[in-house]
């Protein structure tokens, strides 16, 4: 179930990924070839700001995936709720802050970014502060679009999350054509079609939350200073990551000025605009991760968490594989769309080739950083970000520009992610004092998390006709361990009660179901965990709004809840997940 879990969640993710970069890659291409070589300066120099929105959105957003995956996970529903409220209050609290600051210091912002002084023969400043003006009015769509994200996914709502995306980009790519046919209004007119679009995208996402059957509740009372506290501490090592960009994108716009000039810098521009929706395939793969690490480890399952190293790996490596070899393939015809401008149209062309050679090593290395992120490993996630973000990839291009130029620069992009890699897998031999590359040497757990793998059995249930056998393997399973006979019947007879209520009423032909079923021994005594992809069920909350002196009615769900010493439910990425204590 997880490997089918993750494939679903992963194309939602990926263009969710998207979400902030799309906007950013039509007015790169809209500047590029109807505004000139100047306003393409302007927007480069302007990226690390929208690039600084774009970290504390990440802050909150990873926040949530770690804060409210491990809540939902132990079945927290207080905790959920007070996760969402906190995140909406500081989303709330970071644009506001945020639009104040531009607002009211634009000139030295500009100034500090490298667009020099507001001087009347200094175009490139005027377009910069043009084009910031207009981009801070969306600043609170811009983040809030981010924060949705993981709760959308979470809650199974992907479609929604694909139209979403999809109006964002269709209304930025008409709104774009007017601001350059009609409305003629320049940077200025770019960034604020880019804030409406993001408004769009927030609008169509903030229907979810209205909805009756939202699993998210927005309670203030809930808000304490200490989830503040917790909910920033979860997401800081992916602040210290965009952050870490922000710096390398400052640090190698000031050195393709030095070496080149504008041209150098429009290159760049084009090259990371486009690249960051390469990164988002990477990023959609890590962002999965993320959020099923979190879970899984709230859980205690070193099953499932040793499945997603491998499942992460597999399917990085092969979307980034192929990313890349479309890339080298369509590099000038794509570099083409952005510039019209002959020095810097070769300059990109030949960056993007280096550049996207960089995926594959990057995707691997995001999802480790992320999954280390997702099992508390916070230290360590850190040390990846700021080394692959930007000391070896900043140290490199450095090195090598001194000897070839601009295209050194193009090449610390692989050099830096590569040995970012190495170091990760030196860490990974440190830590396990051998020489393996595994999974299970790669997901560095604890040897105190969860149980044993020879305390614990896991089984799927595909058709009815697979019921009985696996209650019988886990009640042979609880025998052997030396649980009492009576108690090793109550699990084979909750696990026959409840999964086939599940297949009777849940598997309705439409799509593939299953039911995944794990029992293990925690301190002496068996837990039962029934996870399925059928529609929404609670039955602890069903037999509560279904009280009957019908003895007969819904005898089976009654009978299990009364024998087991404690009952859990909860639904998360869509899937429901009951744990039965007994």
């Amino acid at each position: 179930m997880i490997k089918k879990l993750f494939k679903q969640m992963l194309l939602t993710q990926i263009l969710s990924s998207m979400t902030v970069t799309l906007c950013m890659l039509i007015d790169s291409m809209m500047i590029g070839r109807y505004l000139g070589v100047d306003s393409m300066t302007a927007y480069g120099l302007a990226t690390p700001v929208l690039l600084v929105f774009a970290a504390f959105g990440c802050l909150v957003s990873a926040g949530v995936q770690v804060m409210c995956g491990k809540t939902m996970g132990s079945g927290d529903k207080e905790g959920t709720d007070a996760c969402f409220t906190v995140s909406v209050i500081l989303a709330a609290a970071i644009s506001a802050v945020g639009m104040f600051v531009v607002l009211v210091f634009t000139d030295p912002i500009c100034t500090m970014l490298g667009a020099g002084d507001p001087t009347p023969d200094n175009e490139v400043f005027f377009l910069t502060r043009d084009y910031l003006r207009g981009f801070i009015i969306g600043a609170p769509a811009f983040i809030a679009a981010q924060i949705m994200v993981p709760y959308m996914q979470m809650s199974g709502s992907r479609v929604r999350l694909v139209v979403a995306v999809a109006s964002m980009t269709v209304g930025d790519i008409i709104l774009d054509i007017l601001t350059v046919s009609v409305f003629k209004n320049g940077t200025f007119g770019m960034g604020l079609a880019s804030s409406i679009s993001y408004y769009i995208a927030f609008f169509i996402g903030l229907a979810y939350f209205f909805k009756k059957n939202c699993i998210f509740k927005f309670r203030p009372a809930l808000a304490k200073a200490k989830l503040f506290t917790q909910l920033v501490k979860d997401g800081i090592p992916t602040l210290i990551n965009q952050v870490s960009l922000v710096l390398l994108t400052f640090v190698l716009n000031r050195m393709l000025l030095g070496l080149q000039g504008t041209h150098a810098v429009a290159a760049y521009s084009v090259i990371a605009t486009v690249g960051n929706i390469c990164y988002a395939f990477s990023s959609g793969v890590a962002a999965v991760t993320l959020t099923l690490s979190s879970i899984f480890y709230a859980d205690e399952d070193r099953t499932s968490l040793k499945d997603l190293v491998k499942i992460m790996c597999y399917y990085g490596v092969i979307i980034c594989t192929t990313v890349t070899a479309v890339v080298l393939l369509l590099a000038k015809p794509m570099v083409m769309l952005f510039l019209t401008d002959t020095e810097a149209k070769d300059m990109a062309i030949t960056g993007f080739r280096f550049f996207v050679l960089s995926l594959v090593p990057c995707v691997l290395n995001t999802c480790f950083k992320n999954y280390y992120q997702g099992i508390d490993r916070i230290k360590l996630t850190m040390v990846i970000s700021v080394f692959q973000n930007f000391a070896l990839t900043a140290l490199a291009a450095l090195i090598l520009s001194r000897f070839l130029g601009v295209t050194g620069v193009w090449l610390g992009f692989v050099c830096g992610e590569s040995l970012t890699l190495c170091g990760i897998t030196l860490i990974v031999y440190a830590r396990n004092k051998q020489a393996k590359i595994s999974a299970e040497a790669f997901s560095l757990l604890s040897d105190s998390l969860g149980v044993e793998d020879n305390d614990c059995i896991e089984a799927s249930i595909l058709k009815s006709e697979d019921v009985v056998a696996v209650s019988t393997k886990a009640c042979d399973f609880c025998k052997e361990h030396g649980i009492p006979k009576k108690t090793s019947n109550l699990i084979a007879l909750s696990i026959e009660e409840m999964a086939n209520n599940i297949v009777h009423h849940g598997f309705d032909g439409k799509k593939d179901h299953s039911i995944d079923i794990r029992v293990m021994l925690k301190n002496g005594s068996p837990v039962l965990r029934i996870r399925d992809n059928c529609k929404n069920f609670d039955p602890v909350k069903y037999l509560e709004l279904h009280k009957t002196d019908d003895p007969a009615s819904h005898i089976g769900i009654r009978m299990i809840m009364k024998l087991v010493k404690d009952a859990n439910y909860v639904n998360s990425l869509g899937l429901n997940n009951l744990t039965l204590t007994l």
